[in-house]
Protein backbone atom coordinates (compact mmCIF):
# COMPACT_ATOMS: atom_id res chain seq x y z
CA UNK A 1 0.00 0.00 0.00
CA UNK A 2 1.84 3.19 -1.24
CA UNK A 3 1.98 5.70 1.11
CA UNK A 4 0.02 9.57 0.67
CA UNK A 5 1.08 11.49 -1.99
CA UNK A 6 0.28 14.74 -0.08
CA UNK A 7 1.57 13.61 3.69
CA UNK A 8 1.13 17.38 4.42
CA UNK A 9 -2.02 17.96 3.02
CA UNK A 10 -2.92 14.84 4.80
CA UNK A 11 -1.79 15.73 7.95
CA UNK A 12 -3.23 18.83 8.23
CA UNK A 13 -6.70 17.05 7.20
CA UNK A 14 -6.66 14.71 9.80
CA UNK A 15 -5.76 17.83 12.60
CA UNK A 16 -8.93 19.57 11.07
CA UNK A 17 -11.38 16.32 11.81
CA UNK A 18 -10.04 15.96 15.06
CA UNK A 19 -10.11 19.61 16.41
CA UNK A 20 -14.10 19.30 15.39
CA UNK A 21 -13.92 16.23 18.23
CA UNK A 22 -12.14 18.08 20.53
CA UNK A 23 -14.66 21.10 20.48
CA UNK A 24 -17.55 18.76 20.67
CA UNK A 25 -16.13 18.01 23.98
CA UNK A 26 -15.17 21.45 25.08
CA UNK A 27 -18.82 22.27 24.38
CA UNK A 28 -20.40 19.06 26.27
CA UNK A 29 -18.50 19.58 29.20
CA UNK A 30 -19.10 23.57 29.15
CA UNK A 31 -22.92 23.48 29.49
CA UNK A 32 -23.38 19.65 31.48
CA UNK A 33 -24.69 20.22 34.62
CA UNK A 34 -23.44 17.13 35.99
CA UNK A 35 -19.94 16.61 38.17
CA UNK A 36 -19.55 13.17 36.51
CA UNK A 37 -19.41 15.16 32.59
CA UNK A 38 -17.88 18.60 33.40
CA UNK A 39 -15.27 17.45 36.20
CA UNK A 40 -14.74 13.81 35.70
CA UNK A 41 -15.01 13.91 32.18
CA UNK A 42 -16.62 10.75 31.52
CA UNK A 43 -17.28 11.08 28.28
CA UNK A 44 -16.37 10.59 24.30
CA UNK A 45 -16.66 12.30 20.72
CA UNK A 46 -16.50 10.86 17.62
CA UNK A 47 -16.70 11.40 13.72
CA UNK A 48 -18.06 8.40 11.31
CA UNK A 49 -18.45 8.42 7.16
CA UNK A 50 -21.73 7.43 5.45
CA UNK A 51 -21.35 3.71 6.92
CA UNK A 52 -20.49 4.50 10.05
CA UNK A 53 -16.92 3.98 9.71
CA UNK A 54 -14.50 5.67 12.18
CA UNK A 55 -13.22 8.97 10.81
CA UNK A 56 -11.58 10.53 13.72
CA UNK A 57 -11.97 10.85 17.65
CA UNK A 58 -10.49 13.06 20.23
CA UNK A 59 -8.42 11.50 22.98
CA UNK A 60 -11.10 10.77 25.23
CA UNK A 61 -12.67 7.49 26.96
CA UNK A 62 -10.78 4.28 25.28
CA UNK A 63 -13.48 2.13 25.74
CA UNK A 64 -16.21 4.61 24.52
CA UNK A 65 -14.29 4.86 21.59
CA UNK A 66 -13.13 1.77 20.82
CA UNK A 67 -16.68 0.14 21.38
CA UNK A 68 -18.25 3.05 19.05
CA UNK A 69 -15.87 2.08 16.29
CA UNK A 70 -16.91 -1.69 16.58
CA UNK A 71 -20.47 -1.43 16.49
CA UNK A 72 -21.46 1.93 14.42
CA UNK A 73 -21.50 0.49 11.57
CA UNK A 74 -24.32 -1.44 12.37
CA UNK A 75 -26.79 1.32 14.46
CA UNK A 76 -26.46 3.52 11.56
CA UNK A 77 -27.36 1.05 8.87
CA UNK A 78 -30.61 0.14 10.61
CA UNK A 79 -32.29 3.61 10.00
CA UNK A 80 -33.03 5.90 7.33
CA UNK A 81 -31.53 9.61 8.02
CA UNK A 82 -32.86 12.66 7.37
CA UNK A 83 -30.99 16.37 8.59
CA UNK A 84 -31.98 17.44 11.84
CA UNK A 85 -32.38 13.52 12.91
CA UNK A 86 -30.51 12.50 16.47
CA UNK A 87 -30.44 9.12 17.38
CA UNK A 88 -30.48 7.97 20.93
CA UNK A 89 -29.10 4.89 22.56
CA UNK A 90 -27.59 2.71 25.09
CA UNK A 91 -28.62 -0.94 25.26
CA UNK A 92 -24.94 -2.69 24.98
CA UNK A 93 -26.11 -5.49 22.95
CA UNK A 94 -27.13 -2.69 20.13
CA UNK A 95 -24.05 -0.63 20.08
CA UNK A 96 -24.03 0.45 24.09
CA UNK A 97 -21.43 -0.49 26.33
CA UNK A 98 -23.16 -0.19 29.86
CA UNK A 99 -26.27 1.59 30.32
CA UNK A 100 -24.99 4.44 32.10
CA UNK A 101 -23.23 5.12 28.91
CA UNK A 102 -25.56 7.28 26.39
CA UNK A 103 -24.87 7.41 22.92
CA UNK A 104 -26.31 10.25 20.57
CA UNK A 105 -25.80 10.15 16.90
CA UNK A 106 -26.62 12.36 13.79
CA UNK A 107 -26.32 12.87 10.72
CA UNK A 108 -24.20 15.34 8.31
CA UNK A 109 -26.05 16.31 5.13
CA UNK A 110 -24.95 18.84 2.34
CA UNK A 111 -27.21 19.64 -0.28
CA UNK A 112 -29.43 16.50 0.66
CA UNK A 113 -26.21 14.69 0.42
CA UNK A 114 -25.35 12.50 3.64
CA UNK A 115 -21.23 12.81 4.24
CA UNK A 116 -21.07 11.27 8.05
CA UNK A 117 -22.04 10.84 11.78
CA UNK A 118 -21.69 12.68 14.74
CA UNK A 119 -21.85 11.07 18.12
CA UNK A 120 -20.89 11.67 21.37
CA UNK A 121 -21.37 9.29 24.62
CA UNK A 122 -21.66 10.30 27.66
CA UNK A 123 -21.15 8.44 31.42
CA UNK A 124 -24.99 9.47 33.56
CA UNK A 125 -24.81 8.10 37.17
CA UNK A 126 -28.71 8.31 36.93
CA UNK A 127 -29.58 5.88 34.80
CA UNK A 128 -33.17 4.75 36.56
CA UNK A 129 -31.37 1.90 38.35
CA UNK A 130 -33.23 1.78 41.98
CA UNK A 131 -29.33 1.74 43.32
CA UNK A 132 -27.87 5.43 43.77
CA UNK A 133 -25.36 5.58 41.04
CA UNK A 134 -26.56 3.34 38.79
CA UNK A 135 -23.29 0.55 39.02
CA UNK A 136 -25.70 -1.91 41.20
CA UNK A 137 -24.73 -5.36 42.41
CA UNK A 138 -27.07 -6.81 39.40
CA UNK A 139 -27.88 -10.43 37.59
CA UNK A 140 -29.64 -8.86 34.55
CA UNK A 141 -29.66 -6.07 32.06
CA UNK A 142 -32.84 -4.99 33.54
CA UNK A 143 -31.74 -4.55 36.94
CA UNK A 144 -29.00 -2.00 36.10
CA UNK A 145 -31.23 0.75 34.94
CA UNK A 146 -33.56 2.06 31.82
CA UNK A 147 -32.81 0.26 28.50
CA UNK A 148 -32.83 2.68 25.74
CA UNK A 149 -32.52 0.68 22.28
CA UNK A 150 -31.85 2.91 19.31
CA UNK A 151 -34.35 5.34 18.69
CA UNK A 152 -34.71 8.68 17.46
CA UNK A 153 -34.99 11.51 19.88
CA UNK A 154 -35.21 13.67 17.12
CA UNK A 155 -36.33 13.97 13.66
CA UNK A 156 -36.18 16.83 11.56
CA UNK A 157 -34.73 19.23 13.92
CA UNK A 158 -37.48 18.58 16.05
CA UNK A 159 -37.44 17.00 19.68
CA UNK A 160 -39.40 14.30 19.98
CA UNK A 161 -41.46 15.03 23.52
CA UNK A 162 -43.25 11.78 23.91
CA UNK A 163 -38.94 9.71 23.61
CA UNK A 164 -37.52 12.72 25.78
CA UNK A 165 -40.01 12.60 28.44
CA UNK A 166 -40.51 9.24 28.60
CA UNK A 167 -36.64 8.74 29.70
CA UNK A 168 -36.24 11.93 31.71
CA UNK A 169 -39.33 10.25 33.70
CA UNK A 170 -37.54 7.25 34.53
CA UNK A 171 -34.90 9.27 36.38
CA UNK A 172 -34.54 9.94 39.75
CA UNK A 173 -32.99 13.48 39.08
CA UNK A 174 -34.70 14.63 36.13
CA UNK A 175 -33.47 17.66 35.98
CA UNK A 176 -29.82 17.01 35.92
CA UNK A 177 -29.93 14.77 33.18
CA UNK A 178 -32.15 16.94 31.51
CA UNK A 179 -29.02 19.04 31.45
CA UNK A 180 -26.65 16.88 30.31
CA UNK A 181 -28.74 15.23 27.61
CA UNK A 182 -29.18 18.74 26.10
CA UNK A 183 -25.55 19.17 26.50
CA UNK A 184 -24.91 15.93 24.17
CA UNK A 185 -27.93 17.57 22.02
CA UNK A 186 -25.33 20.95 22.07
CA UNK A 187 -22.51 18.97 21.51
CA UNK A 188 -23.61 16.76 18.18
CA UNK A 189 -24.97 20.13 16.55
CA UNK A 190 -21.87 22.14 17.09
CA UNK A 191 -19.80 18.94 15.75
CA UNK A 192 -22.19 18.61 12.89
CA UNK A 193 -22.17 22.50 11.97
CA UNK A 194 -18.40 21.96 12.34
CA UNK A 195 -17.94 19.28 10.20
CA UNK A 196 -20.55 20.58 7.55
CA UNK A 197 -18.23 24.19 7.36
CA UNK A 198 -14.77 22.02 6.61
CA UNK A 199 -16.50 19.90 4.10
CA UNK A 200 -17.84 22.74 2.25
CA UNK A 201 -14.11 24.47 2.66
CA UNK A 202 -12.64 21.58 1.30
CA UNK A 203 -14.75 20.66 -1.06
CA UNK A 204 -17.13 17.45 -0.85
CA UNK A 205 -15.02 15.35 -3.12
CA UNK A 206 -12.22 16.30 -1.80
CA UNK A 207 -13.57 15.38 1.63
CA UNK A 208 -14.26 12.21 0.95
CA UNK A 209 -11.13 11.43 -1.36
CA UNK A 210 -9.05 12.61 1.93
CA UNK A 211 -10.67 10.22 3.71
CA UNK A 212 -10.59 7.58 1.67
CA UNK A 213 -6.72 8.09 1.90
CA UNK A 214 -6.51 8.84 5.57
CA UNK A 215 -8.01 5.51 5.81
CA UNK A 216 -5.13 3.61 3.68
CA UNK A 217 -2.49 5.78 5.81
CA UNK A 218 -3.72 4.32 8.98
CA UNK A 219 -3.62 1.03 7.83
CA UNK A 220 -0.26 1.20 6.78
CA UNK A 221 0.68 2.35 10.00
CA UNK A 222 -1.00 -0.60 11.51
CA UNK A 223 0.39 -3.40 9.97
CA UNK A 224 3.87 -1.62 10.15
CA UNK A 225 3.42 -1.91 13.27
CA UNK A 226 2.56 -5.07 13.73
CA UNK A 227 4.94 -6.59 11.25
CA UNK A 228 7.29 -5.30 14.26
CA UNK A 229 6.19 -8.20 16.48
CA UNK A 230 7.72 -11.86 15.22
CA UNK A 231 5.17 -13.96 13.72
CA UNK A 232 3.96 -16.71 15.96
CA UNK A 233 1.52 -18.02 18.53
CA UNK A 234 1.51 -16.07 22.31
CA UNK A 235 -0.89 -16.78 25.19
CA UNK A 236 -2.00 -15.79 28.26
CA UNK A 237 -4.34 -16.01 30.53
CA UNK A 238 -5.65 -14.06 33.89
CA UNK A 239 -8.73 -13.64 36.48
CA UNK A 240 -11.01 -11.34 37.50
CA UNK A 241 -11.21 -11.77 41.47
CA UNK A 242 -15.63 -12.34 41.59
CA UNK A 243 -18.33 -11.46 39.91
CA UNK A 244 -20.31 -10.15 43.45
CA UNK A 245 -22.36 -12.70 43.39
CA UNK A 246 -20.06 -15.92 44.46
CA UNK A 247 -18.69 -16.77 41.52
CA UNK A 248 -14.66 -16.28 42.11
CA UNK A 249 -11.29 -16.67 40.41
CA UNK A 250 -13.06 -16.41 36.50
CA UNK A 251 -10.30 -17.32 33.87
CA UNK A 252 -9.54 -14.62 30.51
CA UNK A 253 -7.81 -16.91 28.41
CA UNK A 254 -6.77 -15.00 24.76
CA UNK A 255 -3.93 -16.83 21.85
CA UNK A 256 -2.82 -13.78 19.75
CA UNK A 257 -1.79 -15.29 16.86
CA UNK A 258 0.84 -12.62 14.59
CA UNK A 259 1.21 -13.34 10.75
CA UNK A 260 2.02 -11.27 7.51
CA UNK A 261 1.29 -7.56 9.22
CA UNK A 262 -2.02 -9.50 10.32
CA UNK A 263 -3.36 -10.17 13.93
CA UNK A 264 -6.12 -12.27 15.08
CA UNK A 265 -7.16 -12.63 18.80
CA UNK A 266 -8.68 -15.92 20.35
CA UNK A 267 -10.27 -15.86 23.75
CA UNK A 268 -11.41 -19.37 23.54
CA UNK A 269 -11.05 -21.07 26.51
CA UNK A 270 -12.12 -17.87 28.31
CA UNK A 271 -15.18 -18.50 31.23
CA UNK A 272 -18.66 -18.66 30.09
CA UNK A 273 -20.36 -16.03 30.60
CA UNK A 274 -21.28 -15.26 34.50
CA UNK A 275 -24.27 -14.11 36.85
CA UNK A 276 -22.61 -11.03 37.83
CA UNK A 277 -22.64 -8.09 36.30
CA UNK A 278 -18.62 -8.70 35.10
CA UNK A 279 -19.84 -9.84 31.64
CA UNK A 280 -18.51 -7.88 28.18
CA UNK A 281 -20.48 -7.36 24.91
CA UNK A 282 -18.69 -8.19 22.08
CA UNK A 283 -18.32 -4.27 21.30
CA UNK A 284 -16.32 -3.83 24.81
CA UNK A 285 -14.19 -6.58 24.25
CA UNK A 286 -13.00 -5.02 20.58
CA UNK A 287 -12.67 -1.50 22.65
CA UNK A 288 -9.76 -3.31 24.60
CA UNK A 289 -8.07 -5.13 21.92
CA UNK A 290 -7.85 -1.87 19.85
CA UNK A 291 -6.69 -0.42 22.44
CA UNK A 292 -3.65 -2.61 23.21
CA UNK A 293 -2.81 -2.37 19.66
CA UNK A 294 -3.40 1.40 19.38
CA UNK A 295 -1.39 1.55 21.80
CA UNK A 296 1.70 -0.17 19.46
CA UNK A 297 1.19 2.43 16.39
CA UNK A 298 3.06 5.54 15.54
CA UNK A 299 1.72 8.57 17.81
CA UNK A 300 0.64 9.84 14.11
CA UNK A 301 -1.40 6.93 13.48
CA UNK A 302 -5.06 8.51 11.96
CA UNK A 303 -8.05 7.63 14.56
CA UNK A 304 -9.90 5.97 11.63
CA UNK A 305 -11.47 2.24 11.07
CA UNK A 306 -7.89 1.61 8.78
CA UNK A 307 -6.27 1.36 11.76
CA UNK A 308 -8.19 -1.25 12.97
CA UNK A 309 -8.65 -3.48 9.71
CA UNK A 310 -5.44 -5.90 10.54
CA UNK A 311 -7.15 -6.94 13.34
CA UNK A 312 -9.26 -10.14 13.65
CA UNK A 313 -11.67 -10.52 16.93
CA UNK A 314 -12.83 -14.00 18.15
CA UNK A 315 -15.05 -14.82 21.11
CA UNK A 316 -17.38 -17.89 21.60
CA UNK A 317 -20.78 -17.29 22.01
CA UNK A 318 -21.74 -16.70 25.60
CA UNK A 319 -18.41 -16.50 27.01
CA UNK A 320 -17.29 -13.68 29.57
CA UNK A 321 -16.31 -11.88 26.77
CA UNK A 322 -19.03 -11.99 24.04
CA UNK A 323 -22.25 -12.47 26.13
CA UNK A 324 -25.93 -12.58 25.19
CA UNK A 325 -28.81 -10.54 26.62
CA UNK A 326 -29.58 -10.23 29.57
CA UNK A 327 -26.43 -11.11 31.08
CA UNK A 328 -25.69 -8.13 33.46
CA UNK A 329 -22.77 -5.91 32.65
CA UNK A 330 -22.66 -2.58 34.50
CA UNK A 331 -18.71 -4.11 35.76
CA UNK A 332 -17.65 -5.72 32.23
CA UNK A 333 -17.43 -2.12 30.81
CA UNK A 334 -14.93 -1.09 33.49
CA UNK A 335 -13.59 -3.81 35.21
CA UNK A 336 -13.54 -7.02 32.79
CA UNK A 337 -12.23 -4.52 30.01
CA UNK A 338 -9.35 -3.30 32.24
CA UNK A 339 -8.32 -7.23 32.72
CA UNK A 340 -8.74 -7.95 29.21
CA UNK A 341 -5.62 -5.48 28.60
CA UNK A 342 -3.71 -7.46 31.08
CA UNK A 343 -4.45 -10.80 29.05
CA UNK A 344 -3.26 -8.93 26.09
CA UNK A 345 -0.31 -7.64 27.16
CA UNK A 346 1.00 -10.74 29.09
CA UNK A 347 0.61 -12.21 25.79
CA UNK A 348 2.78 -9.51 23.85
CA UNK A 349 5.36 -9.97 26.65
CA UNK A 350 6.20 -12.83 25.26
CA UNK A 351 6.81 -11.30 21.86
CA UNK A 352 8.29 -8.15 22.63
CA UNK A 353 8.98 -7.43 26.18
CA UNK A 354 11.17 -4.63 25.62
CA UNK A 355 8.19 -2.58 24.66
CA UNK A 356 4.94 -4.22 26.72
CA UNK A 357 5.02 -2.78 30.59
CA UNK A 358 3.65 -4.90 33.55
CA UNK A 359 0.01 -4.64 34.34
CA UNK A 360 -0.73 -1.97 35.92
CA UNK A 361 -3.75 -1.60 38.80
CA UNK A 362 -6.04 -3.32 36.99
CA UNK A 363 -9.61 -1.63 38.25
CA UNK A 364 -11.58 1.16 37.68
CA UNK A 365 -12.41 1.06 41.49
CA UNK A 366 -15.97 1.74 40.93
CA UNK A 367 -18.04 3.58 44.21
CA UNK A 368 -21.32 4.53 43.25
CA UNK A 369 -23.30 6.02 46.23
CA UNK A 370 -26.50 8.38 46.93
CA UNK A 371 -29.79 8.95 48.40
CA UNK A 372 -33.15 8.48 47.19
CA UNK A 373 -35.56 10.37 49.49
CA UNK A 374 -38.95 8.05 50.46
CA UNK A 375 -41.23 11.21 50.87
CA UNK A 376 -40.43 11.42 46.98
CA UNK A 377 -39.39 15.07 47.26
CA UNK A 378 -36.72 14.84 44.33
CA UNK A 379 -34.78 17.79 46.16
CA UNK A 380 -33.60 15.40 48.59
CA UNK A 381 -32.67 12.26 46.45
CA UNK A 382 -28.81 12.08 44.67
CA UNK A 383 -26.69 9.78 42.89
CA UNK A 384 -23.03 10.27 42.04
CA UNK A 385 -20.32 8.15 40.38
CA UNK A 386 -16.51 7.70 40.53
CA UNK A 387 -13.59 5.98 39.47
CA UNK A 388 -10.33 6.31 41.16
CA UNK A 389 -6.84 5.63 39.68
CA UNK A 390 -4.26 3.84 41.38
CA UNK A 391 -0.23 2.43 40.22
CA UNK A 392 0.96 2.27 36.74
CA UNK A 393 2.78 -1.10 35.75
CA UNK A 394 6.50 -0.59 35.22
CA UNK A 395 8.75 -1.16 32.12
CA UNK A 396 11.75 -1.70 30.34
CA UNK A 397 12.37 2.02 29.76
CA UNK A 398 10.75 3.82 33.36
CA UNK A 399 9.46 2.95 36.77
CA UNK A 400 5.22 3.05 36.93
CA UNK A 401 3.38 6.51 37.35
CA UNK A 402 1.68 6.82 41.00
CA UNK A 403 -1.86 7.77 41.02
CA UNK A 404 -3.03 7.78 37.64
CA UNK A 405 -6.24 6.33 35.93
CA UNK A 406 -4.67 3.57 33.35
CA UNK A 407 -5.60 1.90 30.17
CA UNK A 408 -9.65 1.82 29.46
CA UNK A 409 -10.28 4.89 31.64
CA UNK A 410 -9.07 8.77 31.22
CA UNK A 411 -11.21 10.17 33.37
CA UNK A 412 -9.82 13.29 35.86
CA UNK A 413 -11.10 12.85 39.36
CA UNK A 414 -13.96 15.50 41.20
CA UNK A 415 -12.62 17.79 42.71
CA UNK A 416 -13.08 17.50 46.47
CA UNK A 417 -14.33 21.16 46.44
CA UNK A 418 -17.03 19.93 44.14
CA UNK A 419 -17.80 16.68 45.70
CA UNK A 420 -18.35 18.26 49.30
CA UNK A 421 -20.34 21.03 48.19
CA UNK A 422 -22.27 19.00 46.00
CA UNK A 423 -23.45 16.09 48.19
CA UNK A 424 -23.61 15.07 51.71
CA UNK A 425 -19.96 13.43 52.22
CA UNK A 426 -16.67 14.56 53.11
CA UNK A 427 -13.35 13.60 52.08
CA UNK A 428 -10.93 12.46 55.16
CA UNK A 429 -7.82 11.34 53.22
CA UNK A 430 -7.13 11.98 49.51
CA UNK A 431 -3.23 10.36 48.86
CA UNK A 432 -0.76 8.03 47.24
CA UNK A 433 -0.90 4.52 49.07
CA UNK A 434 3.13 4.24 49.42
CA UNK A 435 4.87 1.28 49.11
CA UNK A 436 2.03 -0.53 47.17
CA UNK A 437 3.79 -0.78 43.72
CA UNK A 438 5.98 -3.51 43.03
CA UNK A 439 9.42 -3.61 44.06
CA UNK A 440 11.79 -4.07 40.93
CA UNK A 441 14.63 -2.64 38.73
CA UNK A 442 12.03 0.02 37.49
CA UNK A 443 9.27 0.17 40.45
CA UNK A 444 5.80 -0.36 39.52
CA UNK A 445 3.65 2.96 40.58
CA UNK A 446 1.66 3.36 43.76
CA UNK A 447 -1.98 3.51 44.39
CA UNK A 448 -4.09 5.93 46.36
CA UNK A 449 -5.97 5.75 49.52
CA UNK A 450 -9.12 7.74 48.95
CA UNK A 451 -11.31 8.00 52.39
CA UNK A 452 -15.22 9.38 52.72
CA UNK A 453 -16.98 9.92 55.58
CA UNK A 454 -20.79 10.35 55.07
CA UNK A 455 -22.80 13.00 56.60
CA UNK A 456 -25.93 11.26 55.99
CA UNK A 457 -27.64 7.81 54.90
CA UNK A 458 -26.46 7.18 52.11
CA UNK A 459 -26.64 4.05 49.63
CA UNK A 460 -23.19 2.73 48.43
CA UNK A 461 -22.11 0.16 46.15
CA UNK A 462 -18.50 -1.07 45.18
CA UNK A 463 -17.44 -2.51 42.30
CA UNK A 464 -13.20 -3.35 42.39
CA UNK A 465 -10.99 -5.95 41.55
CA UNK A 466 -7.22 -6.57 41.83
CA UNK A 467 -8.96 -7.36 45.45
CA UNK A 468 -7.70 -11.18 45.04
CA UNK A 469 -5.19 -11.71 41.83
CA UNK A 470 -2.01 -9.18 42.37
CA UNK A 471 -1.18 -6.97 38.92
CA UNK A 472 1.73 -8.93 37.89
CA UNK A 473 5.41 -8.02 37.17
CA UNK A 474 8.10 -8.55 34.35
CA UNK A 475 11.34 -10.04 33.86
CA UNK A 476 11.52 -10.88 37.72
CA UNK A 477 9.99 -7.64 38.65
CA UNK A 478 7.42 -8.12 41.97
CA UNK A 479 3.72 -7.68 41.60
CA UNK A 480 1.75 -5.11 43.35
CA UNK A 481 -0.69 -5.25 46.40
CA UNK A 482 -3.66 -6.10 45.69
CA UNK A 483 -6.52 -3.36 46.41
CA UNK A 484 -8.32 -2.77 50.49
CA UNK A 485 -12.06 -1.90 50.87
CA UNK A 486 -12.46 -0.88 54.75
CA UNK A 487 -15.71 -0.07 56.01
CA UNK A 488 -15.09 2.16 59.83
CA UNK A 489 -11.41 -0.20 59.36
CA UNK A 490 -12.92 -3.83 58.64
CA UNK A 491 -12.18 -5.62 55.24
CA UNK A 492 -15.20 -5.52 52.99
CA UNK A 493 -15.60 -7.46 49.98
CA UNK A 494 -14.47 -6.33 46.35
CA UNK A 495 -18.15 -6.07 45.07
CA UNK A 496 -21.06 -5.20 47.20
CA UNK A 497 -23.65 -2.81 48.60
CA UNK A 498 -23.41 -1.12 51.49
CA UNK A 499 -26.29 1.33 53.33
CA UNK A 500 -24.35 3.98 55.56
CA UNK A 501 -25.53 6.23 57.84
CA UNK A 502 -24.24 9.46 59.28
CA UNK A 503 -20.36 9.37 60.52
CA UNK A 504 -19.83 6.19 58.61
CA UNK A 505 -16.07 6.12 56.76
CA UNK A 506 -15.32 3.75 53.70
CA UNK A 507 -11.88 3.79 52.98
CA UNK A 508 -10.52 2.75 49.29
CA UNK A 509 -6.73 1.65 48.78
CA UNK A 510 -6.13 0.74 45.45
CA UNK A 511 -3.88 -1.23 43.86
CA UNK A 512 -0.27 -0.52 42.41
CA UNK A 513 1.31 -1.41 39.55
CA UNK A 514 3.64 -4.20 38.35
CA UNK A 515 7.56 -3.76 39.00
CA UNK A 516 9.77 -4.50 35.47
CA UNK A 517 13.38 -6.27 35.85
CA UNK A 518 14.90 -7.78 39.44
CA UNK A 519 16.13 -5.02 41.37
CA UNK A 520 20.45 -5.26 41.56
CA UNK A 521 21.41 -5.88 45.09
Amino acid sequence: MSKPTDSLGLSLFSSRVNAICEEMGAVLRRSAFSPNIKDRLDFSCAIFNQKGELCAQAAHIPVHLGSMAYAMRSIVSRFEWREGDMLILNDPYLGGTHLPDVTLVGPVFIQKRLFGFIANRAHHADIGCESPGSMPLSSSLQQEGLIISPQFLMRQGELLAEVYDKILNSLASPQESRGDFNAQISCNQKGGLRLAELIRLQGEDSYLSKLKELNHYAQTLAEQSIANIPNGEYCFEDFMDDDGLGNESIKICVKIQIKNCKVSIDFAGTAAQTQGNINCPISVTAAAVYYVFRCLMPKQTPATAGSFKPIEIKAPSACLLNSLSPAAVAAGNVETSSRIVDVLLGALAQAIPDLIPAASQGSMNNIAMGYRSESGKQGLSWSYYETIGGGMGASAQTAGLSAVQTHMTNTLNTPIEVLESKYPLRVKQYSIRQGSGGYGLNPGGDGIIREFEFLGPTEVTLLTERRRYQPWGLKGGDAAKVGVNLLNGTATSAKTSLSLKSGDVLTIKTPGGGAYGQHEK
